[in-house]
């Protein structure tokens, strides 16, 4: 079953008639696309700051630090607001396998099976979201300390947006995997999504202590710069909880 199209982008609505939407009684916008949009707004901020730190002599020696958060933060805005309109449509195409008729077995067989493929669809978006979210705290952490003094607490706003963002994405998630009747692919996604909130935690924790010191730190590391930007390249990447139950049966097998 294809997932129902929302008829206008979230990214098209002002702030004022989105939060009308989401104080309405229809079901979408929900808790994955706030989630998702509080996300965007951390990597706007993360933009910002780049922004408002480039070019001035003070934090020259931070030119490439701030440039990658300057793109990476625009990429990410507008990513999750993407992830919004999806995870939206996602959950409007489970609302309808739940609407399907039961009456004979054939229907009754016909809904579970359309109810388990849309709530692994409904799964994505917000999964999309966490693995956004991390990718958000990891320059956010890396521009605390090493952008503009003025706007530290910004960065820091940001962090915590990233886990807010995260945190609830991965409710969203959760909820849904009961419901995909994949035992195996729901507790490998657990564990995926325990380790992320787990360093995703980490990172605003680290980026709160840096921003509270006051001062500057030292331009990244080669060293630290690459394994940043490995560590976004990985969450760019596709992964795939059901490939890890797979291997994780062929362990089992062994």
């Amino acid at each position: 079953m294809e997932p129902k199209r929302t008829s206008v982008s979230f990214a098209d609505l002002t702030i004022g008639q989105f939060v009308e939407r989401l104080s309405s009684a229809e079901p979408v916008p929900g808790g994955g696309a706030a989630s998702a949009l509080a996300a965007a707004l951390g990597a706007s901020l993360v933009a910002m700051v780049a922004g408002l730190s480039a070019g001035r002599p003070k934090y020259a020696v931070y030119e490439e630090t701030l440039s990658r958060a300057d793109t990476t933060g625009k990429q990410l805005a507008a990513e999750l607001l993407q992830i919004a309109d999806k995870d939206a449509e996602a959950y409007a195409g489970y609302a309808a396998a739940l609407k399907l008729p039961r009456e004979t077995d054939e229907q009754i067989e016909a809904r579970r099976v359309a109810i388990r493929s849309a709530a692994r669809v409904a799964s994505d978006a917000p999964w999309d979201c966490v693995r956004a979210c991390l990718r958000l705290a990891i320059v956010a952490e890396a521009l605390a300390g090493r952008s503009n003094v003025n706007a530290s607490s910004d960065v820091l706003v940001a962090a915590l947006l990233a886990e807010a963002g995260a945190r609830g994405a991965a409710e969203n998630v959760r909820i849904n995997l009961p419901s995909t009747g994949d035992e195996e692919y729901s507790e490998a996604m657990s564990r995926q999504l325990d380790e992320m909130l787990h360093d995703i935690s980490a990172l605003a924790s680290q980026t709160r202590e840096t921003v509270l010191s006051g001062g500057l730190r030292d331009p990244e590391a080669e060293a630290d710069q690459e394994a940043d930007q490995e560590a976004e390249a990985d969450q760019e990447a596709d992964e795939d909880p059901e490939a890890e139950a797979e291997t994780d049966q062929e362990a089992e097998a062994e």
